[in-house]
């Protein structure tokens, strides 16, 4: 399974936390048209200057928001913190319940045992 693209990702971000479109134009400033294509890929180099605002939003680190739109490309990834774009939006969603990390951990564990057989 492809990593999610930058538009997937960002919607991936926005979802969880209940956010429309016209709700995120609100807090960045971003025009509501701008964040849909961003969302739906129509959009290769967004700038740099509304992905910090989006990862402020978000709650997401900028360097994977750079690296997710192909402006730069990380080193390396510290221990503990997300590799891609998909796991810092599940990373920095608010506080899950005790539930939802189950069930998020349940569904990690059946898709790598799906990846081990083939």
């Amino acid at each position: 399974m492809p990593a999610p693209t930058l538009g997937q990702g960002l919607k991936l971000a926005r979802e969880p936390r209940k956010l429309s479109l016209r709700d995120v134009e609100k807090v960045t400033g971003i025009s509501n048209p701008y964040l849909s294509q961003l969302e739906n890929d129509k959009i290769n180099k967004p700038s740099p200057f509304f992905l910090h605002k989006l990862a402020t939003v978000y709650e997401i680190d900028y360097e994977i928001l750079m690296e997710a739109a192909g402006y730069v490309q990380r080193k390396s990834v510290a221990k503990g913190e997300p590799k891609t774009l998909a796991g810092a939006a599940l990373f920095s969603t608010e506080k899950l319940t005790s539930d939802e990390e189950q069930q998020l951990a349940d569904y990690l564990n059946f898709i790598r045992s799906k990846t081990k057989k083939k």
